[in-house]
């Protein structure tokens, strides 16, 4: 019986995409189907899909642009099995991605997600890691066991601090997502509101330290002078503070507090500020002291 629906929510780069696809097809076992939803017009994709012909997988294309979280939410719509994985069409499973998940869920079977041990890679599948990750794994990740189940105010104010979540590197229990699904509003930190949703809700989260699946970051993105327009900043600024002032009236008053201060969104808008200064100039400038200091 299947238990794990992967999904690839798609847009953009096809080699890299391929090579994506050709990591999720090296899982062992018979309890998984990937499912590709493509939300962009790429030449060849879906030939190349139908040349695959393997039955493990399915391809869709929409049939207009839903963006990045409407296509997340069209991957929720579609998933049939127990539990999901919204990978990321430029992230690549390690062959034994699946074998460390069903330990996991085996383990802790009431888990909402399941967060594995990552591996930070650059566009050229090497290991990079900035200076978010070192802090996310230095400052922001909780101590103790790395083998745990998490939940309730203190894990969301771990997350509110600093998210230290690699989030297309989650397995995630189907039916808890679909209850919520990603808000359309956002389009950025739309899956940090999605685990408060879950935190709410009473849910919780198993981490386990096996490395098993590698997360890329590309360092030709800070060069997007669109980065450092400031809509991402103020997405953030907006979810936060209704985020803390929702956790005020739940009872959860010290998360409430970590969420109206959101530090370490406010410091990495600080280290952006040279390459802002690079790629946007004055206005990116603006852009990231507004965020840091209002």
């Amino acid at each position: 019986m299947s238990r794990f629906e992967i999904a690839l929510p798609y847009y953009g780069d096809v080699p890299l995409m391929q090579d994506a696809v050709r990591s999720v097809l090296a899982q062992d076992g018979t309890d998984w189907r990937l499912t590709v939803v493509d939300d962009g017009r790429e030449s060849g994709v879906p030939e190349w899909f139908e040349q695959l012909a393997d039955p493990r997988v399915r391809y869709y294309r929409n049939e207009r642009n839903l963006g990045v979280t409407g296509n997340f939410n069209r991957c929720v719509e579609l998933a049939e099995y127990e539990y999901l994985v919204l990978m990321g069409s430029d992230d690549l499973m390690h062959a034994d991605y699946l074998d460390v998940v069903r330990k996991a869920a085996e383990r802790e079977p009431k888990a909402a997600m399941i967060q594995p041990g990552v591996r930070v890679i650059g566009s050229d599948g090497r290991p990079y890691e900035t200076l978010a990750d070192r802090t996310k794994r230095r400052l922001y990740a909780p101590r103790g066991p790395a083998r745990a189940l998490l939940g309730g105010e203190e894990l969301a104010v771990s997350l509110l601090r600093g998210n230290w979540l690699y989030f297309p590197s989650i397995c995630w229990r189907t039916e808890a997502v679909r209850r919520f699904g990603f808000r359309a509003d956002l389009g950025v930190i739309q899956d940090l509101a999605l685990v408060i949703d879950l935190l709410v809700a009473g849910e919780s989260l198993a981490t386990t330290p096996e490395v098993c699946f590698s997360y890329r970051r590309h360092a030709g993105s800070e060069s997007s002078a669109k980065a450092y327009s400031g809509h991402r900043f103020g997405e953030a600024k907006r979810f936060f503070r209704e985020t803390a002032d929702r956790l005020a009236a739940f009872g959860w008053h010290r998360a409430a507090r970590v969420a109206r201060l959101h530090l370490s969104s406010r410091l990495h808008a600080l280290t952006l500020l040279p390459a802002a200064a690079r790629h946007a100039g004055g206005a990116g400038i603006s852009a990231m002291l507004g965020h840091a200091t209002r």
